[in-house]
């Protein structure tokens, strides 16, 4: 049984023939959104960040994630990221317990501290100071009725944006707009991006936490976030605009690299049960997506990835031992991939992309 599905798309099948697949020859590193779906990946990343991408680099990587994606990337790019994602795993299935009917302020307040756990004392100057990984991190900043926090104003525009969705994904733009808060600089490969109104700024020791909490804050369920430096309006999880990161990555020589959960990619929250939505493949040319394989995933407690649901469907304990044996049994997926890549049949595993 393999642990792992590879998929590449044209221009990365081309390079991984010629090379196989090398650190250095990776410009972008993705993370998507999806809660306690990063879970399934912690050995994955646990490989990756800690032995694959821990090389000397002499060039920068760009890291870029909206909601959870954000937080992994903010891992990787702390000094040792292996730590930082095991105090992540730790806070995020131990350190959340919730009273039957959380309040948004509490549900909150529960993953402050959880975030808080992840960037330690030094992550933030940790990140901003990073010899080679530059950080985009994708917040959704409310427009019109979703400036709001009333929950009712709130509310209307999470279903006018759902009803407009339906059309065309640019009618998001009436009630959000991207905001990418990186320290690329004008290195940034994301500078073009027209499919959504578009916003860039600097991270600084003074919005890093902000941003990074409210890359994640679901309407609804978290409150808003009101960013140092943006003095309008409130920002919500970048994942309603940025599900997955169905973006447009450039142009370049090097590759996309993608750990993903699925071996699908939905670009919007409201895309999730528009199957016809899916992704393309025209946006990653260039990338090699690496997500868990079915018979993985089947192998798993309840025979699936971890999801906001077992709050409802586990009581903490439950929970918490279901999500502690995915987090180990991901050790596979790191082994596996470290294992294909040892042996150089990576190649031979990699399936051509199909949306």
């Amino acid at each position: 049984m393999h642990a792992l599905t590879l998929r590449a798309g044209p221009d990365a099948l081309t390079l991984l023939r010629e090379r196989g697949l090398r650190a250095q020859d990776i410009d972008i590193l993705p993370g998507a959104s999806g809660g306690a779906k990063w879970l399934v990946l912690a050995g994955l990343d646990r490989y990756l960040f800690g032995t694959f991408l821990a090389e000397p680099r002499t060039r920068p990587l760009h890291l870029i994630g909206s909601s959870i994606g954000s937080w992994r990337m903010a891992c990787l790019a702390q000094r040792d990221p292996v730590a930082a994602l095991e105090r992540g795993h730790h806070a995020y299935i131990y350190e959340q317990r919730y009273t039957r009917r959380p309040s948004t302020r509490e549900v909150t307040e529960v993953l402050t501290r959880a975030l808080d756990l992840i960037l330690g004392d030094r992550g933030v100057d940790e990140i901003l100071a990073h010899p080679w990984a530059r950080v985009h991190i994708i917040t959704a900043e409310g427009r019109g009725l979703a400036a709001s926090e009333r929950r009712l104003l709130l509310a209307a525009s999470i279903a006018l944006a759902a009803a407009g969705n339906l059309v065309s994904r640019k009618s998001l733009a009436w009630q959000m707009r991207r905001f990418i808060f990186h320290s690329a600089g004008d290195e940034t490969p994301f500078a073009h991006l027209s499919d959504l109104p578009t916003v860039h700024r600097s991270l600084t020791r003074e919005n890093l936490r902000a941003v990074l909490l409210a890359s994640g804050s679901i309407p609804l369920l978290l409150d808003g976030v009101k960013i140092p430096g943006t003095p309008r309006g409130v920002h919500w999880d970048g994942g309603v605009l940025d599900y997955h990161l169905d973006l447009d990555f450039g142009p370049g020589e090097g590759l996309v690299l993608y750990p993903h959960f699925y071996g699908h990619v939905v670009p919007g929250w409201f895309d999730k049960s528009l199957r016809w939505r899916r992704a393309q493949g025209d946006n990653f040319r260039r990338a090699l997506l690496i997500a868990p394989s079915d018979d993985f995933v089947a192998s798993l407690p309840n025979r699936k990835i971890p999801d906001r649901r077992d709050f409802y469907a586990m009581d903490d304990a439950t929970r918490q031992r279901s999500w502690q044996r995915v987090v180990d049994e991901s050790a596979r997926l790191g082994d596996e991939l470290a294992e294909l890549l040892a042996t150089g049949r990576l190649v031979d595993r990699v399936r051509p992309w199909s949306p």
